[in-house]
């Protein structure tokens, strides 16, 4: 069974040369289905081996690969792996390999909608800014394009900062509004796919493991954990840089202390026990000898004060108030899976504080 796109039909000579690859195949004459599979990609196509025959769908404008997990540590320089691995094999995928190469470019399809939702050539200004070498920003993108948009925006006009962004599976079309950021910006943004989604969006990927990722990938000294529904409105990353050169292990734009009852208050200036995820920064090698995020947080709520917790060293706020506002977000996560995620985060959280010795604060 051959299956299209439903977003558009691939001419007539592309739909012969992926028949021409599935006879040779058949024929298991997998040299010259690697060369029909090349011509049929620099068509503008990419063929997806399934149960009944194959697959095409557009070539998206960015690479993608399949999961986090699956990211090398040098995913921002390294192509994805090429999808003929059967074909040097001679071996029929099983069924998760033909699902995971079909949904591998699912994020395509999305191109088109993002003219809709937000304009492709609006709103993003160009600044000649070179990127501070050792600060970066990592982002979570998880959907909300015109909301990463702004957030984008405002880091490339009040900071030199990096900015290292990882798209979850272009939810309403974010992943190609990232990837036109970062081509316009080149050298500021580097951008990653992955067709997995969120797991708040039900699919896989959990807030813990990519935000540990995007910790692994980058080669800064200090990197920056920022939500794309934090703008600032100044230059608000500088201050919190300059207090974990000056001997914070980390150091945010709002923190926390726990109470009596196990529930959290608004904390500093000053020492604090944990920070929010709105906004910090980190020396990143403290974080990495502390294991990275908590894998176990798949949904971002309370997973900030977890990883504040299996912190070493202090955690501050600075004196300042931050140029930096919260916008208000978006209502689109099920009220009952928020409930029950960041009920078992709070569980590991009241565990931390029963393990973890005297508050940080004097």
């Amino acid at each position: 069974m051959t299956r299209v796109s439903e977003a558009t039909e691939p001419p007539r000579h592309v739909t012969g040369l992926a028949e021409q690859r599935a006879k040779a195949r058949a024929e298991r004459d997998f040299a010259a289905a690697d060369v029909l599979r090349a011509e049929i990609e620099e068509a503008g196509w990419l063929v997806h081996d399934t149960a009944g025959g194959f697959e095409l769908t557009p070539k998206p404008p960015f690479e993608v690969w399949p999961t986090v997990a699956a990211l090398p540590v040098s995913a921002a320089v390294d192509p994805p792996p090429a999808a003929e691995e059967e074909e040097e094999t001679g071996e029929s995928p099983g069924t998760e390999a033909m699902v995971a190469s079909q949904v591998l470019w699912d994020a395509s399809l999305a191109v088109s909608r993002v003219n809709e939702a937000v304009g492709v050539a609006g709103g993003t200004q160009e600044y000649a800014k070179r990127p501070t070498p050792d600060v970066t920003v990592g982002l979570v993108v998880d959907g909300g394009p015109a909301e990463l948009r702004k957030c984008v925006d405002a880091l490339i006009a009040h900071t030199d900062a990096g900015i290292l962004a990882l798209d979850l599976g272009d939810v309403e079309g974010a992943g190609t509004v990232l990837h036109e950021l970062a081509a316009a910006h080149p050298g500021r943004i580097r951008d990653l796919h992955v067709a997995e989604r969120p797991h708040w969006r039900d699919g896989s990927a959990g807030w813990g493991a990519s935000r540990t990722k995007l910790l692994r990938i980058d080669t800064a000294d200090v990197h920056v954990v920022l939500e794309t529904s934090t703008v600032l409105d100044g230059d608000a990353v500088t201050p919190l840089v300059e207090a974990v050169r000056a001997g914070a292990t980390a150091a945010g734009w709002r923190g926390a202390e726990p109470g009596a009852e196990g529930e959290w208050h608004d904390a500093g200036p000053g020492r604090v026990r944990a920070l929010r995820g709105n906004l910090f920064a980190v020396r990143r090698s403290a974080a990495l000898e502390a294991g990275g995020f908590p894998d176990r947080a798949f949904f971002h709520r309370h997973a900030d004060l977890e990883f504040s917790l299996t912190l070493p060293g202090e955690l501050v706020v600075p004196e300042a108030r931050l140029p930096v506002h919260q916008e208000r977000g978006r209502d689109d996560v099920d009220q009952a899976y928020e409930d029950r995620e960041s009920r078992r985060t709070h569980d590991r959280v009241l565990n931390l504080l029963r393990t973890s010795g005297p508050s940080r604060t004097p």
